[in-house]
């Protein structure tokens, strides 16, 4: 009996498997399509705040302090007393210049010196005798007077000679050369051995205080006036010199120690139409050099109520004008002209055309145009794989749909 039956089970089962799919395609005929709601985009809402507004600029790093070693006396170099590229300290010696001449001259001026004073303390004496001489009328006033003249013309040979000496002891502690400076002390240019005269034009050595150092920077006078006009409205506040400065190196890493603006020249350049700033940066490592090239990130001042707009929600078309999506208080999508002058990290500075409370579009542009009912959901609280997610579910929908018709291929 059992192996008569069981031929029967199976176009049963595809008979109930078939009336079921009937039944299922007739309830969904019935309802009708799913209803669609509007598009889900992701906004950004803007608020008013005070925002730092910086300008890089381009410059060149300068030693704080520059002393170039000239001598002061003729000779020639005895001896070297640094090691190239080392550290000195104010006042240590940096060369010797043979000085056996001027202790010479030293010599000689001493020895006229005390023959100036033994001249003078002679007509003191006989100035003294004849004063006695006088009061007996001994003498007459004329010899007394030329006594007296005689001690006055010993005592200012006596003061020349005195100068004389000062100045051959001089040349003796100019034949020392020290360093005007305490810093970093450059490359020779003499050895020992070489003659030297005064004052020459090319110097013995150069010495330079690295710590801290001068960044100059060049600032154009158009965005000066710009920022004024800024500054006069009330838009902005300065914080002038003394305002921090960033330091940005040639290989784009940022300089660990932050600067400082010291001053700004009065003169502009007519040929370049900008003026110099001056930047005060420490430098206890010696990292920075002189002359070497650098960005300078100047804060300018702090912008008060600015709207700040992300750069992903601003869009130019092919003119170059800056538009925006917003999503209006009706949640519909509205198209905005907008006029943006700077950046500030990833957004745009607005200067017009959005306003505190505006909902920019930043992710679903591609799926609605001005005038689309949109859900508006806030882009730090929706998901960022949100179409990603709902393809999946639709790829798990029809997979489950297809399920029932496995029975039949069995």
């Amino acid at each position: 009996m059992e192996t008569r039956n069981r031929p029967l089970r199976r176009p049963a089962r595809v008979a109930l498997a078939v009336t079921l799919l009937a039944l299922g395609a007739c309830k969904q005929a019935s309802q009708g399509p799913p209803s669609m709601g509007p598009p889900e985009v992701g906004v950004v809402t803007l608020h008013a705040q005070e925002v730092p507004l910086t300008r890089e600029l381009p410059g060149r790093t300068r030693a704080f302090r520059v002393a170039e070693v000239r001598p002061q006396v003729s000779g020639v170099i005895e001896s070297r007393k640094f090691t190239e590229g080392g550290r000195v300290r104010a006042g240590e010696p940096l060369y010797q210049i043979d000085d056996a001449v001027f202790r010479a001259d030293s010599e000689s001026a001493r020895a006229a010196l005390q023959r100036a004073e033994a001249v003078r303390d002679a007509a003191r004496l006989t100035a003294a005798r004849t004063a006695e001489l006088r009061k007996v009328d001994a003498v007459s006033e004329q010899e007394k007077e030329d006594a007296d003249a005689a001690v006055r013309q010993a005592e200012a040979e006596v003061a020349s000679a005195q100068a004389t000496l000062s100045r051959r002891q001089l040349d003796i502690g100019f034949a020392r050369i020290p360093s005007p400076i305490s810093g970093h002390v450059g490359i020779s240019s003499v050895t020992a051995g070489a003659l030297v005269t005064a004052n020459q034009e090319t110097p013995l050595v150069t010495v330079q205080q690295l710590d801290p150092m001068y960044v100059d920077v060049n600032q154009s006078s158009l965005e000066w006036l710009h920022l004024q006009s800024e500054l006069a409205a009330g838009d902005m506040t300065s914080e002038g010199d003394g305002a921090p400065v960033e330091i940005v190196l040639a290989d784009g890493s940022r300089y660990p120690h932050p600067g400082r603006l010291q001053t700004s020249d009065v003169t502009v350049d007519p040929t370049t139409g900008s003026f110099a700033l001056r930047v005060v940066v420490p430098n206890p490592e010696g990292l920075l050099r002189p002359g070497m090239y650098v960005q300078a990130v100047v804060r300018e001042g702090v912008a008060q109520d600015a709207i700040l707009a992300p750069q992903r929600g601003v869009t130019r078309d092919p003119k170059g004008n800056a538009t925006a999506l917003v999503v209006g208080a009706d949640g519909k999508v509205e198209l905005r002209d907008v006029e943006v002058s700077r950046t500030v990290g990833d957004s745009w500075l607005v200067e017009s055309g959005l306003a505190a409370g505006d909902r920019v579009i930043v992710e679903g542009v591609q799926k609605v145009k001005p005038g689309a009912a949109v859900k508006a959901v806030e882009a730090a609280d929706r998901p960022q794989d949100a179409e990603g997610t709902a393809a999946a579910q639709g790829d798990a929908a029809g997979g489950a749909a297809a399920a029932p018709s496995s029975p039949s291929e069995e």
